[in-house]
This record gives structure tokens, C-alpha cells and sequence, in this order.
């Protein structure tokens, strides 16, 4: 199996009402450009599920997307992909609704709809289900980069970096709309822990501008800390994104099993942690959040 590019847990934590400059300063801080040459095929996954503006946290922002783009490209890659596949509803609706096709069409990179074929099958170290069929990108990309709104999610606890692939990826052509309909949710957490196994995330982006806060991972309230988490390791950045939820990494089940796994790392005093620390970011999304600021120790 393909190995992450960078096997170190190093994290940018930024703060910017512009979520894209926040961004593009998130990847700065852990010098992400390096990571990546010009023999890479690289996919980017949004987090794309319902036909939505990004105002709601519901989805990433297209002009965000855009800024990722123009990241990736600078280092002249062979491939740039952009590719998901919406669990909710058809993913042509959501590009067309949200106007990510608009952004695809004028930056002239590739799209790969993931709930179609070409397939290859993989298992996955679970019971149910035991495998699943992965469109044949899987097989063709060297560099994922997964690009996310931070939720509550009312049985996935919280959806970040990992969730977003391990939903993103899996067929509907197999799986069902919603995806959720034919077996994933029956042990939701051992799923998406599983899928984290077998498909590497190279870059996670984890945007707060807006996160969905009070229940998700749909009918939250939007809350708009400005805060974007970046990093080389998605256990890590998932694990900060829990922290800023009120959460240790231990009460999300499959983070805490991605830990335990030796997937990534969960002890922030293990990371590489630049920019903003983390205890002030907690305190900059709780005062955002709830008007007090909280920390999580």
C-alpha cells in the first residue's frame, strides 16, 4: 500500500476571516509545497454533500478550492484531480448548485466523480462491510490531499480530515444514496477508521470559516472561527479539530482506533505544531462558538 509522503505529525494552525488566505497560510507554516513534485498525480477530495452554499458549513468553499488549486499547481504536477463523490445527492447537483464546476472548468483540472467506475476492489480490516469498490484513481494517485469543513456529527461525533475520505471515496453505485442506507453505518466508526487504513491522507486542510457546531451533519449552526488546521498527518489535524469541539481524542471512537493503530498521532505534545497554539485556538473557536472561551484541559 501506498505510504504517506511525509511521515511526521507537522501542523499549521492559522487565523484569517479569509478563510483562503487562512489557508494558504496554514500550508506555509509546514511547508507543503515541498511535498510534492512534478511526477505526482494529485487529488484534492472537498467535502461535498449537500447542494448548499458554504455560508451554512455544510461544504468547503469553491473559492477556497480554487486557492488549494492554485497551491498544487505550483509545483507543475503531471495530474491534478479533483474527486469525491456526494453521499447525499447526485455529485453533478452539488457542483452545479454550489459552482464548483465553474472553478474546475476555469483552473482546467481534471474531475473524477467517485460513486462511478472504473472500479478496483479492497478490503478492508472489517466485517461490514469487508470490502468495498474504490474508483481506479486509488490506484493511480501518489498524492491525497483531503479538504474539510469541521462538524459535529450526531453518530460520527465529528466529521474532519479522515471522515471526509472515508465517505468520500466509497461508491454510491454500491453503497446507495445516502451511502449510509446499505451497511457503512451499521458500526459507522469501525468503517471509517478501516477505510483510514487503506487510502493514506498526504495533506488534511480542516477549515472552521465556517465550522458546524451544536448537531451535524447537516442542521448545525454555522460558526465562523476563522480557524484552518493543516498538517501531514490526518490523525493529528482530527485530532486538534476534536480538541477545538470540546473533545480528547479519545471520545471519537475511530480517531482513538487510528491511534491505537499506529495510523497517526493523537498526543499533541508529539506534533510539530506551528503557528498558533493550540490552547489559544480552542479559546478563539469557544469565543466564536459560545461568546466564553474554553480550553479542553
Amino acid at each position: 500500500m501506498r505510504q504517506r509522503r511525509r511521515n511526521t505529525a507537522d501542523i499549521g494552525i492559522a487565523i484569517n476571516s479569509n478563510e483562503s488566505q487562512a489557508i494558504i497560510e496554514s500550508l506555509n507554516l509546514i511547508q507543503a509545497e515541498n511535498m510534492i513534485n512534478s511526477n505526482d498525480v494529485v487529488v484534492i477530495t472537498p467535502n461535498w454533500v449537500k447542494p448548499v452554499g458554504p455560508e451554512t458549513g455544510d461544504v468547503v468553499g469553491p473559492e477556497s478550492l480554487r486557492a488549494i488549486i492554485r497551491f498544487v499547481k505550483q509545483k507543475n504536477p503531471r495530474r491534478i484531480v479533483v474527486a469525491t463523490g456526494s453521499a447525499q445527492r447526485t455529485t453533478a447537483d452539488i457542483m452545479k448548485a454550489v459552482g464548483y464546476d465553474k472553478i474546475i472548468n476555469e483552473e482546467q483540472v481534471e474531475f473524477v466523480d467517485l460513486n462511478f467506475g472504473p472500479f478496483v476492489r479492497v478490503n478492508l480490516n472489517h466485517s461490514s462491510p469487508p470490502a468495498t469498490n474504490l474508483n481506479k484513481l486509488y490506484q493511480e494517485m501518489t498524492f491525497l490531499i483531503s479538504f474539510a469543513q469541521l462538524k459535529i456529527h450526531s453518530v460520527a461525533t465529528m466529521t474532519a480530515a479522515i471522515k471526509n475520505i472515508a465517505l468520500g471515496w466509497p461508491p454510491a453505485e454500491e453503497h446507495g444514496y445516502p451511502k449510509k442506507n446499505l451497511g457503512i453505518h451499521d458500526d459507522v466508526h469501525g468503517f471509517i477508521s478501516a477505510m483510514a487504513q487503506v487510502i493514506p491522507i498526504d495533506l488534511s486542510i480542516v477549515s472552521t470559516n465556517p465550522a458546524m457546531i451544536g448537531t451535524g451533519p447537516h442542521n448545525g449552526i454555522p460558526c465562523r472561527a476563522g480557524i484552518v488546521i493543516s498538517g501531514t498527518d490526518p490523525v493529528a489535524v482530527d485530532t486538534i479539530g476534536a480538541r477545538l469541539l470540546g473533545f480528547h481524542p479519545e471520545a471519537i471512537r475511530y480517531l482513538w482506533d487510528l491511534k491505537n493503530k499506529n495510523v497517526g498521532i493523537a498526543d499533541v505534545n508529539q506534533m510539530n505544531i506551528k503557528g498558533m497554539p493550540v490552547a489559544d485556538a480552542e479559546r478563539a473557536f469557544s469565543m466564536a462558538a459560545y461568546g466564553q472561551a474554553i480550553t479542553v484541559e
